[in-house]
């Protein structure tokens, strides 16, 4: 089969639209954790609630594995059009530089909350900032070598990988010749006409991967190196339509069997999980392999189907249509980065709402993954200590942490270069 290219500078608005749902859903998720039982939070609720497991575990399925497969999809756009030196430099720039400025700022301060849930534990936060900076290197947590007594790199663990793999992909893309990229990427193609081969290829290595090497709780519910899987998928997608167009056809099969999955899954996880000292997420027992399989597969599926039904054939636009949308896209972007009091009040001005509020929201994401977990413990350390039922504590944190998180962003991180500069945005 001879390549197709992929259709250059097309907008998928739905990939920005999940992208937003995700790291807005991260509030919501993190906020559950203060009520889980037996929950390892930086802060924790005297009254738990089995709910939080039930919803923790229809998130972590698909939510963070849907942020590196956009991801990969983006990547193989900026490999195109900066090559990859400019790619490496970039990623630096968009993701290093947050990480450095995050982790001296922000990281330290949910651990030191974590400490000041013991009574006994009366150290300032500045008296205790330099402590958490006390590390040792482990290469044998690569990429986590950093390690320490206090020190992590807490939910940026997903900009760490992120980095990683966008530096590892620039790498690869230097040593690989055109031609063979071409032959990689037509065999792909190849190998997924058939009905149902996209869900099979993909979904072997993943399940494969869960089942040796085990599911981290600490990142997400997935071990590192499916995320690697997960980003490559992504990149390969953007590579070629055919792709694209096998997850539609593939979509409500994807559908039915991912939901078939996490419903065989589940329940061997729980009965694994019955044995004294048994961890199910990383146990090399069979009934512990066989649920991970199983939740490897099914990730997978559920990628699927939500790409694949969210997706719609869209005509080629014509010339006057890709002048106008490019123009739009121009508009979105100036909206997103320029301060409040510069917007204009023309007379198109509530038709350009709309827009404008989707490019804030896309502007936003980063920025608004690397606030809200410190706000989110933050929130929640001054309400458990409240008398009110769950549900409302519940309710509490989730909007007061919304409201700070997007408040902070608006406020102090998007009005200035600097701050521009620090948190990765353009």
């Amino acid at each position: 089969m001879t390549a197709q290219p992929s259709p250059r500078g097309e907008r998928r608005p739905e990939l920005d639209a999940l992208r937003a749902l995700v790291v807005v859903g991260l509030v919501f998720f993190h906020s559950s954790l203060v009520f889980e039982p037996g929950g390892d939070f930086y802060v924790t609720n005297a009254e738990t609630t089995e709910l939080t497991t039930i919803f923790a575990a229809l998130c972590v399925v698909w939510a963070m594995p849907l942020l590196f497969l956009v991801s990969g999809l983006g990547a193989w756009h900026s490999l195109r059009r900066r090559g990859a030196g400019g790619f490496a430099v970039e990623r630096l720039r968009r993701l290093g530089v947050p990480l450095v400025f995050a982790t001296l700022v922000l990281l330290p301060f949910p651990q030191w909350l974590r400490l000041r849930a013991d009574p006994a534990y009366h150290d300032s936060y500045l008296r205790f900032w330099p402590h958490f900076f006390e590390v040792r290197l482990e290469p044998s947590e690569f990429p986590f070598i950093v390690q320490g007594t206090f020190y992590e790199t807490g939910h940026l663990w997903f900009v760490v990988l992120l980095l990683v793999y966008s530096l590892l992909l620039a790498a690869l893309a230097r040593r690989v010749p055109p031609d063979l990229g071409r032959r990689i990427r037509d065999g792909v193609v190849s190998a997924t006409r058939r009905r149902g081969s996209v869900l099979l290829l993909p979904a072997a290595p993943l399940a494969l991967v869960s089942a040796l090497l085990g599911v981290e709780e600490d990142y997400g519910g997935w071990s590192r190196w499916a995320y690697l899987l997960f980003f490559l998928f992504g990149f390969a997608l953007a590579a070629d339509p055919r792709l694209r167009a096998a997850m539609r056809r593939d979509a409500v099969v994807a559908a039915v069997l991912g939901v078939a999955l996490v419903g065989a899954g589940t329940p061997l996880f729980l009965i694994a999980a019955e044995t004294p000292g048994a961890d199910p997420f990383m146990d090399l027992s069979a009934l512990a392999i066989i649920a991970r399989t199983l939740y490897g597969a099914a990730g997978w599926c559920w990628l699927v189907a939500i790409l694949g039904l969210l997706d719609r054939r869209r005509p080629p636009p014509t010339a006057e249509q890709a002048t106008e949308e490019a123009a739009a896209e121009a508009t979105e972007r100036i909206a997103a980065e320029a301060p409040a009091e510069e917007a204009g009040t023309g007379s198109g001005e509530q038709d350009k709402r709309p827009r404008r509020m989707y490019g804030y929201l896309a502007a936003a994401v980063l920025p608004v993954y690397i606030l809200h977990q410190p706000i989110v413990v933050g929130v929640a350390y001054l309400v458990v200590g409240w008398s009110a039922p769950v549900a409302v504590k519940f309710a509490l944190i989730v909007a007061a942490s919304l409201a700070l998180t997007f408040a902070a962003y608006d406020v102090l991180v998007r009005r200035t270069r600097v701050t521009r500069f620090l948190f990765g945005m353009r």
